[in-house]
């Protein structure tokens, strides 16, 4: 949180419970395991009925709203919890993510891939890499990049694909990162080691 703050992101919070559709709108594959979610009891409504296995669509409702309130660049950044079904258990897999959205200003894909390598250094992550992803249907097949620590993938980034923006409403360019926090923390590097200064210094 501190990092994203220092590179001028705002912190925002939004709901866990979201709508069934928020996956088609991002273009989630029908056979993708982020389908099979839980779906509230009894839920407030539509919107709010189950609970969200990817916290992408939440990032372009916030980025959404901004631009239709004439905010005209943003950079905003989520520690989102997300739930997965586990196979033979009745409780979730609850996982959280790092969401980061941006638009405008001198966001492009590099400025976000930066983000997301100042982000990367401040953990002290060692052999990162970055490889072209095409098979994330929300993102522009050639402004994507799936981010790794080593064999260890951590998430994606990129511009959300033109036909997601104007799914919620957008003909701007949309930029978003999604990483998965636990991964990430489990790729950090050591902590520094603090050697306190001599309690007793030499006299020559």
């Amino acid at each position: 949180g501190t990092a994203c703050r220092a590179m001028g992101y705002t912190e925002v919070m939004t709901y866990s419970f979201v709508s069934p559709s928020s996956l088609d709108k991002i273009k989630v594959p029908a056979d993708s395991p982020l389908r099979d979610n839980y779906r509230i009891l009894n839920p407030l409504g539509e919107d709010t009925s189950v609970m969200r296995t990817t916290a992408l669509p939440s990032m372009l409702g916030v980025l959404s709203t901004n631009l239709s309130r004439r905010n005209m660049e943003a950079k905003l950044y989520e520690m989102a919890t997300v739930y997965k079904k586990q196979p033979g258990k009745v409780l979730a897999d609850e996982r959280t993510v790092l969401t980061l959205g941006a638009y405008g200003g001198d966001v492009d894909f590099f400025a976000l891939k930066g983000a997301v390598e100042a982000l990367l250094c401040a953990a002290r992550t060692p052999d990162v890499r970055f490889t072209a992803d095409t098979e994330t249907a929300a993102f522009h097949p050639g402004r994507c990049a799936a981010v790794w620590a080593g064999d260890i993938r951590l998430g994606v980034l990129g511009q959300i694909h033109p036909l997601t923006a104007r799914n919620y409403g957008v003909d701007a360019e949309l930029y978003c990162a999604e990483l998965d926090f636990d991964a990430l923390f489990q790729a950090k590097g050591a902590d520094p080691v603090y050697t306190p200064l001599p309690k007793f210094p030499a006299v020559s």
